[in-house]
């Protein structure tokens, strides 16, 4: 009862405003067909870019565009350099918060198998913050989230990519075996401005790319509700036509398999809502066109309902997303 009234609060908001923008085809179809067809033509509305152009005109999208992280952490490997930017509350833009020199992995290059001394370039979480652990180590760590879903689907190995301190009672070289290591008296400053699960660790070899352009993302937000629309809406052909040829689902699942695999649940032709929150489109480094998008979905179909953590990679072309993994 409570998610219904939510709904028609939401919808009922939209409705307004469109009024006061003069579309009165939305109240006119609300007249005629009430509440569920009006809800199919807002679905419709989110895939239009002009919404995510107008949407985007006022977000800071220096390092993509972001709901849920207040914390980004870059770290760039050529320059030995992690720095921490925080989201001002007041005006929502990422501000330089501090800058650290780091150690980072022995090898240069990415990392591609256990053992390489290499540090990953990609896009991390912060999964865990140890405090308890060899002095070698320093006074505490973050453990990050390599092998991440875009490392599994290229094949990657090794695992125990952290970010830590350095030694307290011994020397160490000036690098590491691919963690990201900082001082001591850094690492506890670092400790003081993070929020682990609002925080996104961004590996590049060089400086990572800023200020991502604003059509690009609202083409990929775009995107993104028209695989929605499609999905809730049952339109097989467009829903598979966003995998790509050489998809292959963190599982394993190939194209072939799970494009069967959603045809059967296609078929059964059931109502569904799907709701994205907690968007976030990141450009992922050291790539061309690659991105990748994370959300919270709450699914709910007539056998089956699902709130959790989605993962896309995608690549950008030619104004279509093709999705080469999920999770």
């Amino acid at each position: 009862m409570k998610n219904k009234f939510s709904l028609q609060i939401f919808l009922l908001f939209t409705l307004l405003v469109n009024i006061l923008a003069s579309n009165t085809d939305i109240l006119t179809n609300y007249r005629v067909n009430g509440v569920e067809n009006i809800e199919k033509q807002l679905d419709k509305e989110l895939t239009n870019i002009n919404y995510w152009q107008e949407f985007l005109k006022t977000k800071d999208t220096k390092f993509g565009y972001m709901e849920s992280y207040c914390n980004i952490l870059t770290c760039n490997k050529q320059k030995s350099k992690l720095t921490i930017y925080q989201k001002d509350e007041n005006s929502s833009t990422y501000k330089l918060l501090k800058e650290y020199h780091a150690y980072t992995g022995k090898e240069k290059g990415d990392k591609l198998k256990e053992g390489d001394l290499k540090t990953p370039i990609g896009i991390y979480e912060l999964t865990q913050k140890i405090d308890k652990l060899d002095p070698f180590y320093g006074p505490m760590a973050f453990v990050t989230s390599y092998p991440n879903t875009y490392d599994k689907y290229r094949h990657k190995t090794g695992q125990g990519i952290w970010i830590h301190g350095l030694p307290i009672d011994q020397q160490r070289d000036e690098f590491t075996k691919g963690c990201i290591a900082i001082d001591n008296e850094n690492i506890e400053c670092l400790d003081k401005h993070l929020d682990l699960s609002k925080t996104v660790l961004l590996i590049d070899k060089s400086d990572i790319k800023t200020n991502i352009a604003k059509q690009e993302l609202a083409v990929i937000l775009s995107q993104l509700y028209t695989w929605r629309y499609a999905w809730i809406y049952n339109d097989l052909d467009t829903y598979l036509s966003f995998y790509d040829k050489d998809f292959e689902r963190f599982d394993g699942m190939d194209k072939t398999k799970f494009s069967n695999y959603k045809t059967r649940i296609f078929n059964k032709k059931e109502n569904k809502t799907i709701i994205f929150t907690k968007i976030n489109v990141l450009p992922y480094p050291d790539t061309k066109n690659i991105y990748k998008i994370t959300f919270t979905e709450q699914y709910k179909s007539d056998s089956f309902s699902f709130t959790g953590d989605k993962v896309l990679i995608v690549q950008l072309l030619n104004n279509k997303i093709s999705i080469i993994t999920e999770k």
